[in-house]
């Protein structure tokens, strides 16, 4: 009798939309209690991969080969979650509902309390503390990282025997990092099978047993784990594992006066009835031609912040000042020079985009809306700037759903910069991208930050090694700033223990961390 059967298998499936092969000849199978990896950069193919096991293709694909699951119940836990949680249902309603139709063969009775157990033990697997009011917030009101193990609590609620978990770690901080890692280990070590789609190399190294590399929708090198990550042959392989980018984002020597400030902000989220805050910051401040990353675990208020400095979050008390004038708590009071002078790029592209209109014609918009400039103007400037974020014409005249996460979280950037914005907000831009996609990244904001007139930059990160080569560092635990100083002094000398409790689990996963 096999003893480690065989739930789901992939046989040389190919995956076409209009001529092109999103994914060519994929083959892997999927075992009980196994971590089966693929990595790749953006629009390489993993999520189309990993979704073929759950029958769901690209509109108008071509699908030659064949996906076989064997009566196994398959669950999916997406890289931008936002996208299957219902924005007009609390969290708690959503798992109450799910956990119901799990128990609903036992007698009336015990149902209610059968349910509440299944949700408190799928909130513990997945990492989520139920008495921080997670519960009772709207998917809007919790951070991307809240969002992403409340979907892995749902999947584990449905009782699935194996996971395609799509970037599971993205916008985790090293400490929250840890537990999904730890949390994703243990569901393996029950017998469910899971299938990682992720960049991020670390978290591969600790969980996978077998690693598949992708380029072009085609596996370029396959093995266990440990041979492809610790002695690649293929070239491509041998980039992804290359040393993150540690040169200064900005020239500290062009720094200027203070650009944009914040005083006494407290901003609060409606939680049960009750506005509860959720963010106190006395003063923060960003200086003309600097990089201020602000660090945190998910959950800690970072895009809170972010979002009050767009006014996206306008429930907030203080001042947001630009060049010491106050700005309106909300973008609809704000005039069209504030809204451009402010630019917000998400962390969730996918649900920053309209899915019906092509790309190029949103990116150029902004131009049109925001500059008054005219149609043809805005188009070739927006394909100019898309260019150079790496993305081709024929790739940018496609809806949203026609790229992956990865190409769109570029193409919202370069939104923003067609407003010529003077401070650019950056939300975990960088979290659903590869290592070399990522570095391509960052290299081009600090060109940016370099030029002259270029924007001031808030960069919102969970990621130690991406904020190491901003101009200063500010540190959020609690919805409270622990600690803010220059990157230096914060990443050789942290005063408070949240910083060094981050740093120690940074250096432990293996992160560069120099300042």
């Amino acid at each position: 009798m096999n003893e480690n059967p065989v739930l789901a298998s992939v046989t040389a499936l190919t995956v076409e939309v209009d001529g092109r092969a999103l994914v060519d000849r994929v083959s892997l199978r999927i075992r009980p209690g196994t971590v089966t990896a693929l990595v790749g950069a953006s629009g390489s193919g993993k999520t189309t991969t990993g979704l073929a096991l759950l029958g769901e293709y690209p509109a108008g694909a071509r699908v030659t080969g064949e996906v076989t699951v064997h009566g196994t119940r398959i669950g999916y836990v997406p890289q931008h979650p936002a996208a299957v949680l219902n924005p007009a249902r609390r969290t708690g309603a959503l798992l109450h509902d799910m956990a119901r139709r799990q128990v609903r063969d036992l007698p009336r009775p015990q149902r209610r309390t059968a349910a509440r157990q299944r949700v408190a033990e799928a909130l513990a697997d997945a990492q989520l503390d139920a008495s921080a009011g997670v519960l009772g917030r709207y998917p809007h009101q919790l951070s991307g990282g809240q969002q992403q193990r409340v979907v892995l609590a749902q999947a584990l609620l449905l009782g699935s025997r194996a996971i395609v978990a799509d970037e599971p770690t993205t916008g985790q901080d090293a400490l929250t990092k840890r537990r999904i890692v730890d949390q994703l280990a243990a569901v393996a070590a029950r017998g469910i099978a899971v299938l990682l789609l992720s960049h991020d190399l670390d978290v591969v190294r600790e969980l996978a047993d077998e690693v598949l590399v992708m380029r072009g929708g085609r596996v370029v090198e396959q093995g266990p784990a440990h041979r492809i990550l610790d002695g690649p042959t293929h070239p491509w392989t041998k980039e992804l594992l290359a040393e993150p980018r540690t040169l200064p984002y900005a020239d500290p020597e062009r720094t200027g006066e203070e650009l944009l400030t914040v005083h006494g902000l407290t901003a609060r989220h409606r939680t049960a009835g009750r506005r509860v805050p959720v963010l106190n910051v006395d003063r923060l401040a960003l200086r003309r031609g600097e990089c201020l990353a602000v660090v945190g675990r998910s959950g800690s208020g970072k895009t809170t912040l972010a979002r009050c400095l767009a006014g996206l979050h306008r429930d907030h008390t203080g001042q947001i000042l630009l060049d010491g004038t106050a700005l309106p708590r909300s973008l609809r009071d704000r005039s069209r020079e504030q809204l451009a002078a402010v630019q917000y790029v998400f962390q969730d592209a996918r649900a920053a985009f309209d899915e019906h209109r092509p790309v190029l014609d949103q990116v150029a918009r902004t131009a049109v809306r925001l500059r008054g400039a005219g149609h043809r103007e805005a188009t070739e400037e927006a394909r100019r700037t898309l260019t150079d974020l790496g993305l081709d014409d024929a790739l940018v005249r496609r809806a949203p759903g026609g790229l992956s996460g990865g190409e769109l979280q570029r193409a919202a950037l370069a939104r923003a910069l067609l407003a010529r914005p003077r401070v650019l907000v950056c939300d975990e831009i960088t979290s659903g991208l590869d290592p070399v996609a990522r570095r391509s990244l960052l290299d081009l904001l600090a060109t940016l930050i370099r030029r002259p007139g270029g924007p001031g930059v808030v960069l919102i990160t969970h990621d130690l090694d991406t904020a190491a080569p901003a101009t200063r560092l500010a540190v959020l635990d609690g919805g409270h700033i622990v600690e803010q100083g220059t990157t230096e002094e914060i990443l050789t000398a942290p005063r408070h223990p949240f910083t060094a409790a981050l740093l120690a689990a940074s250096r432990r996963w293996g992160a560069a961390v120099r300042p």
